[in-house]
């Protein structure tokens, strides 16, 4: 039998995979690292090489990989029902799912609708927004988003982010929307400076707006962006006063990655929307729900040829896999109380990365819960700075994916302190090293 090789693999791939986020051209000189198996923070290549997952693969393994009990929560599911759609069908895996969402979220939100990913999460919720205001007879075609902010990747998604890098090419063919400035900073004085603009908006143009959708305390894909919650609270009393949808954008931010379940409670606010998905499964299956209000929902409730019905569908809308492994996590997380232990890992990663800030091409070092981020300054976008600290990095056994110029960490929770010390002290020397 024909041994199998990272190099073999390497090649079997280029010839007819077109990878994600990816220059193609970059893997003439960058090596792909084809992975045989995960287990808790580590990933293993088939070569005997081991690397930290210090970013959770896209944000998404919150309890590291192959965790027992979600997988025989799946095993379990897969031997009662693979799949079954979900208009005029139901099964106990979603229903369960759903109650214990509307248990655990902010007050308010009463009801569930199912995707299938984070962006299509995010469709469904513009959508919702506006169709509800329409079934009220108004028209709003307009929605807000922060600056600087990303919201995923499909038409309506990339139509309300802000990150020129995504978004510039395909610019003819969005739908409306417009930007407020995003706080500039993690104070609170910034926060209220940026909800002045808001306000003055919202003023001039509400009779137009749906909603304004936010990432809440953290622009992931914004280079890791943070700032105060009260921008947060008060956005909700513009939002309540002017009578415009807030959207919380909670896909990657949400079960505990800010250090409360979901970023929001920081804020003491509820959102009409809530998108979930990344770590709603572990980062085992895709997944997403839109949780929103019983007012929402009473908009669409009438008879069918009234057409209010919000006819919005997924092949794989609520999948029981999906479902099963949704609630193995959410059992996990309150069960083994892992955002309480969380505090003392936040705690460490925030004494063990002020060294950073001796370093003369260290900007900035910023923190919010288990998100950490290390902005370097000095450097133009040819440099491509983040590449060579990616590629030391994996010479020394940690997966990091920098956003630019900007190094993060978003670890699985499950990671140790000893890992914790790994993850940091490479990407130091990694920095280090760029000189």
């Amino acid at each position: 039998m024909q041994t199998i090789t990272n190099q073999s693999l390497i090649a079997r791939d280029l010839d007819v995979i077109w990878h994600p986020c990816t220059q193609m051209k970059d893997h003439e000189t960058l090596p792909l690292i084809p992975i045989q198996s995960a287990k808790g923070v580590y990933l293993h290549d088939f070569e005997g090489n081991s690397y930290i997952d210090a970013i959770s693969s896209w944000w998404v393994n919150i309890l590291g990989h192959s965790h027992p009990r979600i997988n025989q929560r799946i095993k379990d599911q897969i031997d009662k029902l693979d799949h079954v759609l979900l208009a005029g069908f139901s099964h106990e895996s979603a229903i369960e799912l759903a109650e214990k969402l509307v248990e655990i979220s902010p007050e308010g939100l009463e009801k569930v609708f199912f995707a299938d990913n984070g962006s299509s999460g995010i469709e469904v919720a513009l959508k919702m927004s506006f169709h509800y205001h329409k079934n009220r007879g108004k028209n709003k075609p307009l929605f807000v988003s922060l600056t600087n902010s990303y919201h995923g990747e499909t038409m309506g998604a990339l139509a309300v982010g802000d990150v020129e890098l995504y978004k510039e090419t395909y610019n003819e063919i969005l739908i409306q929307s417009i930007q407020t400035s995003v706080p500039k900073d993690q104070s609170e004085a910034a926060a209220l400076e940026a909800i002045v603009e808001a306000e003055k908006l919202f003023a001039e143009q509400h009779e137009h707006i749906s909603a304004i959708i936010i990432e809440p305390l953290v622009q992931c894909a914004g280079l890791m962006h943070m700032y105060h919650p009260i921008f947060v609270t008060k956005l909700r009393e513009l939002c309540d006063r002017y009578d415009i949808h807030l959207i919380a954008d909670e896909v990657a931010t949400g079960f505990g990655r800010t250090g409360t379940l979901f970023a929001i409670e920081q804020s003491g606010v509820s959102p009409d929307f809530m998108v979930l998905s990344k770590g709603l499964t572990g980062g085992y299956m895709a997944l997403s729900t839109v949780l929103t209000t019983n007012e929402v929902y009473q908009a669409f409730y009438c008879d069918y040829l009234e057409l209010k019905a919000f006819l919005h569908s997924h092949s794989y809308t609520g999948n029981p896999i999906a479902c099963s492994a949704a609630n193995a996590t959410i059992d996990i997380l309150r069960d083994e109380h892992i955002i309480e232990k969380n505090q003392e890992k936040i705690a460490y990663i925030k004494k063990q990365t002020e060294r950073f800030k001796s370093l003369e091409k260290v900007k900035s070092v910023r923190q919010t819960g288990m998100i950490c981020a290390i902005e370097l300054s000095g450097y133009t976008f040819e440099d491509r700075v983040g590449i060579r600290v990616y590629q030391y990095a994996l010479k020394h056994g940690v997966l990091l994916r920098p956003l630019g110029h900007v190094i993060y960490f978003m670890p699985p929770y499950t990671i140790t302190l000893e890992e914790i010390d790994m993850m940091i002290e490479v990407a130091y020397l990694g920095i280090v090293s760029l000189e």
